[in-house]
């Protein structure tokens, strides 16, 4: 998936953002146009946002609004059409599949709504999966992964497998996950949309909980006010475009 490196670390200057602290993500004027049987959609025509380090912010809006679309670019999972994009100081648009691939690993960790776990390996072992795509080795992994786990409030479920966990527990596993290689950003699409009412409130208190203690800049999907409503700032996105961006 990845190999080790830093693309921040080794990109020439040319290709990152000025200044010695740049904001965790900055859009300028981003457009993602696709080709669906021989017409142009445009998903995002044209989003502009800065996202400091540290930040809380709730991407809300209905299906098809092209909060999906901006959540892909926003995790180098996806490149704009044209615009420029910089996530952590770096550049998007000169990087190589690899690079992008480097700096996604190192960057960002993912929050999905169904989880993503592999169903017959350990929650230990899960959560130290991107690890092994750093070259870290298997102790340290280990150690890494029991304290990502112990954050999330379970030490205690290390050498359980998913299908001997609760719903809220694999979300918990998730966000351990995300959390063990030390993103800047953390990337949340739907965190609680698999989740009842008492889970998915534990789930927001732990992102809650994270972003104030840790610094990390957590970047957070959803269609539910309520959910959007944990976050300082909300950007609204309809038809493609920020229609309001409030604290």
């Amino acid at each position: 998936m990845t190999a080790p490196g830093n693309p921040q670390e080794s990109e020439p200057p040319a290709r990152r953002a000025e200044g010695a602290a740049p904001p965790a993500i900055e859009a300028v004027d981003v457009v993602r146009r696709y080709e669906l049987d021989g017409v142009a959609v445009e998903a995002l025509r044209g989003v502009s946002l800065r996202i400091a380090r540290g930040e809380f912010v709730a991407v809300i809006g209905p299906s098809g609004s092209g909060k999906s679309t901006l959540m892909h670019l926003l995790g180098c999972l996806d490149r704009p059409t044209s615009g420029v994009l910089r996530i952590n100081g770096v550049e998007l648009s000169g990087l190589s599949d690899t690079e992008l691939a480097e700096l996604r690993n190192r960057t960002i960790g993912f929050v999905f709504q169904s989880f993503h776990l592999l169903g017959r390996t350990s929650a230990l072992d899960n959560v130290a999966l991107p690890l092994v795509y750093r070259g870290v080795g298997r102790a340290e992994r280990r150690d890494r992964a029991r304290e990502a786990l112990e954050s999330v409030g379970l030490g205690h479920r290390l050498d359980h497998r998913p299908s001997q966990m609760s719903g809220g527990e694999q979300q918990r596993v998730a966000i351990a996950r995300a959390l063990v290689g030390e993103p800047k950003v953390l990337l949340a699409d739907e965190p609680t949309g698999n989740l009842d009412t008492g889970n998915g409130t534990e789930v927001m208190a732990i992102l809650d909980r994270l972003n104030a203690d840790g610094g990390v800049a957590v970047v957070l999907v959803t269609h539910e006010p309520e959910i959007a409503a944990h976050a300082r700032r909300q950007i609204h996105v309809r038809d493609g475009l920020i229609e309001r961006d409030t604290t």
